[in-house]
């Protein structure tokens, strides 16, 4: 790994660069993540939570929304489909987040949703974007997959159990996560990331919208959640935009499975804050995750 202090960059292969700035904005993207993961899990519904996180996001960034789209000339056809399917995925996404969250610890469904876009968005990424995965990142998909089987009780799979539930519910939130990646990758030709960010917001109120009218818990989660909520609707949506910048620039295939870096915070906070069980191995679950993770961004 060499540094050049004309451009700060990191050498990852032969004729290949990954620029410091992109690094260091998903590293925090994966922090931030985590962070309002915890806030997630801790609330009273999840559903209710989510949906106050996407309308404190909305509201909170609209002045950086309306300086960005004075640079947005037109949008074409092609442009508003994609954000259209990015809106689609991402409410999918807060939807199956809801429920992972609702019937497994955070310690166990974090790491297997944020284990599982890794494993897949470099492979998509060959297909679609035609990026390339040495052995080496090879290698990172075999330890992954080790420690997100390490982490979830597979034993029991058959019976269907809610720790089982949540190891379901959290692959399926890793496959959204997969898509939205690589389409919003795509998207960043078209819509720069706070209007591409705002946008993904607003579909995930549509999606909730029916289960928040439904629970019958606004008034509740407002009144114990509201500072909580504000926190999420900077963390969430900030955490996401620095990724969107980073992606502009970089290597989705390489940045993707970096922001991973987030399981391991997430495991902490699951087992130091919300105090919950199986504590060792779902640490050494996060570090295998990790170290995937280090080996895919070689």
């Amino acid at each position: 790994m060499t540094i050049k202090l004309s451009k700060i960059h990191v050498e990852l292969r032969a004729g290949e660069t990954m620029d410091f700035t992109a690094i260091i904005l998903v590293i925090v993207s994966g922090l931030f993540h985590s962070i309002w993961n915890v806030f997630t899990k801790r609330s009273v519904n999840k559903d209710v939570f989510l949906w106050f996180c996407q309308w404190a996001a909305i509201i909170i960034f609209l002045p950086f929304l309306l300086i960005e789209i004075r640079s947005i000339t037109s949008v074409s056809a092609s442009g508003l489909l994609l954000v259209l399917l990015s809106m689609l995925f991402h409410g999918l996404y807060v939807i199956l987040l809801a429920r992972a969250y609702v019937v497994g610890d955070l310690s166990q469904v974090y790491p297997i949703m944020r284990g599982t876009s890794p494993l897949l968005v470099p492979i998509i990424g060959m297909i679609v974007l035609d990026e390339r995965l040495g052995l080496i990142g090879v290698t990172g998909v075999f330890i992954i997959v080790a420690g997100i089987f390490l982490n979830g009780d597979f034993k029991s799979f058959r019976n269907l159990k809610n720790s089982n539930k949540g190891i379901i519910y959290a692959f399926l939130v890793g496959c959204m996560i997969t898509l939205y990646t690589i389409l919003d990758k795509i998207t960043l030709k078209y819509i720069p990331p706070i209007t591409l960010n705002e946008a993904t917001n607003l579909g995930n109120i549509i999606a909730l919208s029916f289960f928040v009218m439904k629970s019958g818990a606004v008034c509740r989660e407002w009144t114990v959640n509201w500072r909580t909520i504000l926190l999420g609707g900077i963390l969430a949506p900030g955490g996401y935009i620095l990724f969107l910048k980073a992606i502009e620039f970089g290597s989705v295939s390489q940045l993707a499975p970096m922001r991973e870096v987030g399981t391991v915070f997430g495991t902490l906070f699951g087992i130091l804050i919300l105090k919950e069980s199986k504590g060792l191995r779902r640490i050494i679950a996060s570090i295998l995750i990790t170290l995937g993770i280090i080996f895919l961004a070689q």
